[in-house]
């Protein structure tokens, strides 16, 4: 490709210039482009020297193709010829000096060079670059236009630009996979047509729409509006499809899901919910296995500037290449939508961002893994500042593609080429998640991000336990024997060796269990003696609900809408609640979705509903209580449920009731909202009832559920309430036990004393224990709603027993002094004991 030279007085002038030229560039192909401007001391001038050192560096990056150079004026001129003469003459007949003035004709020979042309096409190009502003401010008459046009920087015709405001309406907002959908949007209109972008919600912006780095720093979240200007010849174009991707969340909406049918048929064997490990194992066993990253690593070598400029390009196409073929491996085992990560990652490889501020540092003298390790380290450093969590995490994918870079540079082997063991990583990269070899790597350790990375739903996914966040304490030699549970989240070093038998059987086992239910989880869990329990999936967006029917929930015992529209900053419409509620019920169709109103205060907060400050927010104005004194909210949400409910079987519960005044206030809201639905009442297949979160609610419930189809007993809150232990504080977790007798009996309160034909449901944490189904069915419950991943397990371990058998465990369960006696009578139960790595603590803190 053709290289371009640009020689001024000013470095400063010079910059700008090619800072303005390299903006009308939007694909990934780019002219290397030198600067020789300024003396050494920092004064205006020109050095032939150094415009000669200039332009051999060009045409060597170049491939011989041929050099341009642009100068400014005077004695830059008389520099750019006293430098040819000072070039090897093979590389001097490869040079043009252009009289093209400087920005104008940089302009269009950066544009021209982009696109493949000759290096006499490029001169030809540039020559003319005067030809719009002359032809636009020229007089008919020889003189000058006395009044301008709109006019760029240039002076040549701005077209004005044309804009479109964008919903982002995916769960996740902007992250890597719809951003860099939307940057190959843009770059199949470019070089003739650009694209700026806003973020209107956040006043962040504008940035380069090719720019895959700088669109993710606008920090789009779910419920942001972005404000897209397109300008050149196919502007219109180009907005019009920008519409359509973001009414598709730029390609992160799935679709409804197909019925299912209750047969006996396969399904799929992993999960991706975030923050639970797919594999039904949850826990991991073996040597310790450090793969180290190495941005941080020296690089040795020694080469010329242009040789490091090579060797960085050679490394970047050898990881574009890899990221290809782990793009095709994850898109046929795991799905288009784990492809599309690689895709995103090869994007980032071609980021100006990241590219021109590493040949930057090279320039500077830098050997070229040292350059790039640096510009991969500020471009992640730019996700540190995000509000949302899970957009934070993609700066993982950052780290993962630069450290792939690194290695290739420095000759190291892929970390996928590990020994057998426990990888202890950093932070786990999506490419080293998909390239793992299962039968060798028994479970990954990191010691920083959270669940929601994607290499931690990649390797969930395929079935590899994963323990995230666990920082120092997986700084262990190779080789030390690591055993860890994600369900409990226990890591032990170097365990003694009845331990560790114990744990590898108990994996064994584990495994062994999960085939079986991942076999019959579309089968219905029927207990031994022909009693059927429904288990259902907690829900708290589309994807999670696609993944519960996928595993055999049978409908959804609990849709938390606040966590559903959790990153919207402004209240979602009516007719936006009845486009998501509408698409959560058809995924489970025939089964009904539960849709919990707001459920806002305590550590729920919803940014469109602030509530006061309290001194306790947990015994403050949650739930229903957050709206009495402005239920517009609710209306509107009641609104949104009864329109659905028209058409589809829904439920609609109300959280933190307490009173028999809250159970009529929220019926007549309800009412209220039916009649804003245009129905005379609430559609007849709307059910209707409440959560049992506190225990009057569930001492009370005989008055509570009269006229109510059903009750939820939210096992957290009525933990955190019984016990006075807020939930999530570890300092407490001693004294918040889900299994103590006082817990366990309010539940029974709540199943002897609901009115007949009220039916009870549990969701929380200790339905999504497989251990605990039994007990909880023996206690009276009649349907657990649980994390999407554990459905399986529940239902299997329902089948293995009979309703006698499980009221039996109940009644010596609520015998029992303490919660330490029943978590031992429920193991000795379990066809699955589970070892502890540790002392014994509460049953989850799931929300």
């Amino acid at each position: 490709m053709v290289s371009l030279v640009v020689v001024s007085h000013s470095r400063a002038l010079a910059e700008a210039a090619v800072g303005l030229a390299t903006q009308m560039l939007h694909g990934p192909t780019r002219p290397h482009v030198e600067v020789a401007a300024g003396l050494e001391d920092g004064g205006l001038g020109t050095d032939a020297g150094a415009v000669a050192r200039a332009v051999s560096r060009a045409d060597a990056l170049g491939g011989g193709a041929g050099v341009l150079v642009l100068v400014d004026l005077g004695s830059a001129v008389l520099s750019a010829e006293m430098a040819l003469e000072l070039l090897d003459p093979e590389v001097a007949a490869r040079v043009r000096l252009s009289p093209a003035p400087l920005v104008e004709g940089l302009l269009a020979a950066v544009v021209t060079a982009a696109g493949g042309a000759d290096l006499d096409t490029c001169a030809r190009e540039a020559d003319a670059g005067l030809r719009a502003k002359d032809e636009h401010l020229r007089d008919p008459r020889g003189g000058v236009a006395s009044a301008p046009a709109e006019a760029s920087e240039t002076g040549a015709t701005t077209p004005p630009a044309s804009s479109l405001e964008l919903a982002v309406t995916a769960e996740h907002g902007l992250h890597a996979r719809p951003a860099a959908r939307l940057v190959a949007c843009a770059a199949g209109r470019a070089p003739r047509t650009t694209l700026r972008l806003r973020n209107l919600t956040a006043g962040r912006g504008p940035v380069d729409g090719l720019s895959l780095s700088a669109v993710a720093t606008l920090d789009a979240q779910q419920g942001h509006v972005l404000l897209a200007e397109a300008v050149g010849p196919e502007a219109e174009q180009l907005l019009a499809e920008l519409e359509e991707l973001a009414l598709m969340g730029f390609g992160d909406l799935p679709g409804p899901a197909e019925p299912l049918a209750e047969v006996d048929v396969p399904a799929p064997a992993v999960s991706t919910e975030p923050g639970v490990a797919g594999s039904g194992l949850e826990a991991a066993i073996g040597p310790a296995v450090r793969v180290e990253s190495v941005l941080e690593t020296a690089d040795d070598h020694a080469g010329s500037v242009p040789e490091e400029h090579q060797r960085l390009a050679d490394a970047v196409a050898g990881v574009r290449a890899r990221l290809g073929e782990l793009a095709e491996q994850a898109r046929r085992h795991l799905g288009q939508g784990e492809a599309e990560v690689f895709e995103a990652h090869a994007t980032l490889l071609q980021d100006p961002r990241i590219t021109e501020a590493a040949h930057a540092r090279i320039e500077a003298g830098e050997p070229a893994a040292e350059a790039w390790s640096a510009a991969v380290r500020a471009a992640a450093e730019a996700f540190a500042t995000l509000a949302d969590p899970y957009q934070r995490e993609r700066g993982q994918d950052v780290h993962g593609v630069g450290d792939r870079v690194v290695r290739m540079l420095l000759g190291l082997e892929e970390p996928e080429s590990t020994a057998h063991g426990v990888l202890v990583v950093d932070e786990l990269d999506p490419a080293l998640a998909i390239s793992l070899d299962a039968s060798k790597v028994q479970g990954v350790l990191t010691r920083n991000g959270g669940t929601t990375g994607h290499g931690v739903l990649i390797a969930t996914a395929r079935g590899v336990p994963v323990l995230t966040g666990v920082g120092d304490r997986a700084d262990v030699p190779d080789g030390t024997v690591v055993a860890f549970d994600a369900r409990s989240g226990d890591l032990v070093v170097d365990p003694e060796p009845a331990l560790r038998e114990a744990f590898e059987e108990m994996v064994s086992a584990r495994s062994r269990e999960r085939g079986r239910a991942l076999r019959h989880a579309r089968s219905p869990a029927v207990t031994t003696d022909g009693v059927r329990v429904r288990v259902k999936a907690n829900v708290s967006s589309l994807a999670v609900a696609r993944l519960g029917a996928d595993l055999g929930a049978e409908g959804s015992g609990l849709v938390r809408t606040e966590a559903v529209f959790a990153q919207w900053r402004q209240a979602p419409s009516v007719d936006q609640q009845v486009e998501v509620y509408a698409a959560m019920a058809a995924v489970y169709h025939p089964h009904p979705v539960t849709i919990r109103t707001w459920d806002v205060g305590g550590d729920k907060p919803l940014p469109f509903h602030p509530v006061p400050v309290e001194g306790n927010p947990f015994l403050g104005a949650r739930g229903l209580r957050a709206f009495v004194e402005d239920p517009s909210l609710l209306l509107d949400q009641l609104q949104a449920v009864c329109t659905v409910a028209v058409d589809h079987p829904l439920a609609v519960l109300f959280p933190m009731i307490t009173t028999v005044q809250d159970v009529r206030w929220a019926r007549e809201l309800l009412a209220t909202a039916a009649r804003r639905a245009g129905l005379s009442a609430p559609p007849p297949g709307l059910q209707v009832g409440i959560m049992v979160e506190v225990p009057a609610a569930a001492l009370g419930i005989a008055h509570l559920a009269q006229g109510l189809d059903l009750v939820s007993i939210g096992s957290n809150d009525l933990v955190q309430y019984t016990l006075a232990a807020e939930r999530g504080n570890p300092r407490l977790a001693a004294w918040s036990d889900a299994l103590d007798p006082a817990v366990l009996s309010l539940v029974r309160s709540v199943t002897d004393g609901v009115p007949e034909g009220v039916r009870v449901g549990l969701c929380g944490a200790m339905a999504g224990d497989p251990d605990l189904a039994g007990l909880l069915v023996g206690l009276g419950v009649q349907e657990l709603s649980a994390s999407a991943a554990s459905v399986p397990l529940v239902k299997q371990r329902l089948r293995t027993g009979s309703t006698a058998e499980f009221g039996d465990l109940a009644a010596r369960a609520l015998a029992c002094p303490d919660g330490a006696s029943v978590r031992a009578l429920v193991q000795e139960a379990q066809p699955t004991p589970t070892v502890r790595l540790s002392g014994p603590r509460a049953v989850g803190t799931a929300r």
